[in-house]
């Protein structure tokens, strides 16, 4: 149970689970190592994991009308990433996930995580509480693009998440703030 060592102790922030039910959960896993800018999720195509990094570093974008890309989650280490409305409802992709760094992940299949909820009240508790905390982040970041001006994001942000600011590309970034990675730039020099 090493290689599950992290995902079981983010379970265990949330809820705890008897051994048995462990042993269910790690046996619906699919261990998979990704390359640097290698796609785990296309669009068009339905989104069939939940994914949770196990190593590595991950971005969720889209493409608009005029090809511009707009990051709408970076994830590392501990944390997880999908295009959720594929995902929950089972429906083709609208997002790219995309490897920033060559990774392990732990990939878990939709139609697994609801068998098992439905008879483990304690996995059913953890992901309905995960699931609630992305969104309320997601709001949260709504509420501060629409209030907050670029370099108030930025400062925040980076305050917040000093390990990605460090590690992922600069236009990652930028493209998640909403703004331009040479802006980006004039604000981390002003710093």
């Amino acid at each position: 149970m090493d290689k599950y060592e992290g995902i079981l102790k983010n379970i265990a922030r949330y809820v705890e689970l008897t051994e048995e039910e462990k042993e269910q959960f790690t046996s619906i896993i699919k261990v998979s190592r990704i390359k640097k800018r290698q796609f785990v999720i296309q669009p068009g195509y339905v989104c069939e994991y939940r994914n949770y990094i196990v190593k590595g570093a991950f971005r969720v974008f889209y493409l608009d009308d005029k090809g511009k890309e707009h990051t709408v989650s970076i994830g590392i280490e501990d944390w997880y990433f999908t295009d959720f409305y594929s995902y929950i409802n089972q429906l083709p992709a609208a997002h790219f996930a995309e490897a920033l760094e060559d990774s392990v992940i732990l990939q878990l299949k939709y139609e697994d995580i609801e068998g098992l909820c439905a008879k483990t009240h304690g996995l059913s508790e953890y992901f309905r509480r995960i699931t609630e905390k992305a969104f309320a982040s997601s709001r949260s970041r709504v509420i501060s693009n629409n209030s907050k001006t670029s370099e108030e994001r930025y400062l925040e942000y980076a305050k917040k998440y000093p390990q990605i600011v460090n590690r992922v590309p600069q236009y990652v970034i930028a493209s998640y703030l909403g703004i331009s990675a040479e802006f980006l730039s004039k604000i981390r020099a002003r710093r």
